[in-house]
C-alpha cells in the first residue's frame, strides 16, 4: 500500500459517501478536461477514472502515491504529474475543472492559484481546512472576511457547500474541512484595474482595526477621505464597494 507523510500534510479521505457527495457536485455541470489535485489514496480517483468523453490528468507531488496511484490505476498512465501542484504549469489548454482534496498546509495558495488561471478555470470543487474555506465563501460583516474572501470573489462566485467531520479521514486530523465550489462571476466586476483594486484590498486589510480613512488614506486625495464611505472597517465594504473605490484612487 502506502505510508503516511506528515511532512506533506496528508490526511486521506477513507468516508465514501463524502467522496460520493463530491463527484455528485462536480457532475452538475458538463466538462471535458479535469484536474485532480493531491489524488494520494485515489479516494476520489477511482470515480474520476470511469467517466466518459473526459480528459483527466491528475498532479502528484509524493512519489510513493505516484507509484501507488499507476499500480492501482494503470489508465493513469501519461496523465499523472509528478510534480507540486504549485509549480507546474497550467495543465490544459481551453477551460478545465479542478477538483481536489487539499492539502491544508498549502490551502491558501492553492486558491490563489486559481486566480491565476482564473480565464481557463470553469469550475473547482475543492475540500480545505473549514476555516480557510469559510474565509474564501465568507461575505462582509463577517470575522473571516479579509484579503482571500474579497480577492477571490472578485473573480469568482463561491459557494460553501458542506462540512466533513475530522473522522473522514486517515489519520483524522485536528480540524473540520470543507468543501466550496467556484465559479466564474457571471458578470465581471468593474474595477479601474486589477492593479489597483489588489492593492487597494491589501492595503485596507494590513489595518483592518482601522477606518479606511486611516488605513488606505496615502491611496487618495484627501478630499475623498470626506466620504462616509471612509468611516468604515474593510471588513464592512462589499466585494463592489471595494471595485468602486479604485476609480477614486490617486
Amino acid at each position: 500500500m502506502y505510508t503516511l507523510k506528515k511532512s506533506l500534510g496528508q490526511h486521506f479521505l477513507h468516508d465514501e459517501e463524502v467522496c460520493r457527495n463530491i463527484i455528485s457536485v462536480i457532475k452538475e455541470r458538463p466538462f471535458t478536461q479535469l484536474l485532480e489535485v493531491g489524488p494520494g489514496g485515489g479516494a476520489l480517483t477511482k470515480y474520476l477514472v470511469g467517466m466518459e468523453g473526459i480528459a483527466l490528468k491528475a498532479v502528484e507531488l509524493d512519489e510513493e502515491k505516484v507509484a501507488f496511484l499507476l499500480n492501482a490505476y494503470p489508465v493513469l498512465a501519461g496523465k499523472l504529474i509528478h510534480q507540486s501542484f504549485l509549480e507546474m504549469e497550467k495543465p490544459f489548454e481551453g477551460p478545465f475543472t479542478v477538483i481536489g482534496n487539499f492539502p491544508y498546509n498549502i490551502s491558501t495558495q492553492i486558491l490563489f492559484r486559481m486566480l491565476d488561471w482564473r480565464e481557463d478555470v470553469e469550475c473547482m470543487i475543492g475540500m480545505f481546512q473549514k476555516e480557510v474555506a469559510q474565509r474564501a465563501a465568507s461575505s462582509e460583516g463577517n470575522k473571516v472576511y479579509g484579503v482571500l474572501s474579497v480577492l477571490i470573489q472578485a473573480f469568482f462566485e463561491v459557494e460553501y457547500l458542506f462540512d466533513v467531520q475530522e473522522t473522514s479521514f486517515t489519520p483524522p486530523p485536528k480540524v473540520k474541512s470543507g468543501v466550496i465550489r467556484l465559479l466564474p462571476r457571471s458578470a465581471a466586476l468593474n474595477m479601474r484595474s486589477e492593479k489597483d483594486f489588489f492593492l487597494l484590498v491589501k492595503t485596507a486589510f494590513n489595518q483592518r482595526r482601522k477606518t479606511l480613512r486611516n488605513a488606505v488614506k496615502s491611496l487618495f486625495d484627501a478630499a475623498i477621505w470626506q466620504d462616509e464611505l471612509f468611516n468604515k472597517r474593510a471588513e464592512q465594504l462589499t466585494v463592489e464597494q471595494f471595485a468602486e473605490l479604485t476609480f477614486r484612487m490617486k
